[in-house]
């Protein structure tokens, strides 16, 4: 395969696609196309290790293997058969094949497809080598992914393995934890600067205030984690990732320019949270408080709030079992004393725009899993 020019799709939550194309193009990568749930571009294979290094908002990377048609499942399989896969498949390596098929009546079931695909790589390999890699569904060493529209098949190698929002740092949680990903694009598309305070007074177990200190910090979110990829890479391509780790190594900066504060009524969030931003390595650049949000008050002239409130099904263990509406209510006249800040909220209930009793200067959808929710933007 010609690795100097490859085609790559990258995923991410669905709303999420815009903050991804800003933050390729922030990387220098060129032409970023967006799409519905991920955006595509064209480049080299060192563009798609930065993209796992430093990406805050991608979901996976993919490396686009081969475009055909397949009208079913006999040219699925010969198809796929006459890719060359060691490329990326050693002796003693393992596989797994994940599929997503539609519109196809042929091949309408994703498992039957990834099964396919599997037999024609084994078979392929078995010839050309004379052994066959096992299957290993949790841990392979290289994940290849189906996508099935209509009749034309796309097949992609994930340089990932494990979804680039397993940061490697939750190692504590609480009940409804946001993902570290959608954290970061809540950031990134309410436009939460670096440089100026920060608090989050529902902090749960700490991600929204912990992605913001790696980002004050420059720290690379693919720093404490280990990536698909580094299993079959040339030893040309793992010498330019060697240089690409040590050069966001040194980029680090040696703490947060601004305070950052997690607070919540929970305590044993709290002691969550600070564990978490301790296996982080910026517990140093946080201070963690318990407290009601009816305690809030303004501590900086300016700044930024934060937050995932409560939805309603993690209401009893985030509140202390109140209503909604009453921690809405005193999340309200906590704002008014907050004159000067912004406040950013990912709103999952839809009361609770009404309960604010404010007209957000920005409202965008993203979804937090399968629940529709809203990024609100209020100027206080």
């Amino acid at each position: 395969m010609n690795f100097s020019n490859c085609q790559f799709f990258v995923t991410c939550a669905k709303g999420t696609e815009g903050a991804l194309r800003r933050e390729l193009v922030a990387l220098r990568i060129h032409g970023p196309r967006g799409a519905t749930g991920g955006v595509s571009f064209a480049g080299t294979f060192m563009d798609g290790m930065k993209v796992c290094l430093h990406s805050r908002v991608a979901m996976r990377v993919l490396l686009e293997i081969a475009a055909f048609p397949a009208r079913d499942a006999e040219q699925l399989y010969a198809e796929t058969r006459k890719v060359d896969w060691t490329d990326f498949v050693g002796r003693g390596m393992t596989i797994a094949v994940s599929a997503t098929a539609q519109d196809n009546p042929n091949l309408s079931h994703s498992g039957f497809s990834a099964l396919k695909i599997k037999d024609a790589v084994v078979d392929m390999l078995r010839e050309r080598n004379g052994r066959r890699p096992d299957v290993n569904p949790r841990d392979p060493d290289v994940s290849i992914v189906l996508h099935l529209r209509g009749a034309e098949a796309r097949l992609f190698v994930d340089l990932a393995g494990e979804p680039l929002h397993r940061r490697g740092y939750r190692v504590a949680m609480v009940d409804a934890p946001l993902k570290e990903s959608l954290a970061a694009a809540v950031l990134s598309l309410g436009g939460v600067p670096t440089d100026k305070p920060f608090i989050d007074p529902m902090a749960g177990s700490g991600t929204l205030a912990i992605e913001h200190a790696l980002a004050a910090r420059g720290i690379a979110p693919g720093l404490r984690r280990r990536f698909g990829f580094e299993r079959w890479v040339t030893p040309e391509q793992r010498k330019i990732w060697e240089t690409l780790v040590k050069a966001a190594s040194e980029s680090i900066r040696a703490s947060a320019p601004c305070p950052i504060l997690a607070r919540d009524v929970d305590k044993a969030a709290i002691a969550a949270a600070r564990k978490n931003a301790e296996a982080a390595g910026v517990q140093s650049d946080i201070t963690f408080e318990v407290g009601d949000v009816a305690d809030l008050v303004r501590r900086e002239p300016a700044g930024t709030l934060c937050t995932n409130p409560p939805y309603g099904e993690r209401l009893e263990s985030a509140a202390s079992g109140a209503d909604v509406e009453r921690v809405y209510a005193s999340l309200a006249r906590a704002l008014d004393g907050l004159g000067g800040w912004r406040a950013v909220f990912l709103a999952g209930n839809p009361i609770f725009a009404k309960a604010l009793r404010r007209r957000p200067s920005i409202s965008h959808r993203l979804w937090n899993g399968p629940i529709e929710a809203r990024l609100m933007v209020f100027e206080l």
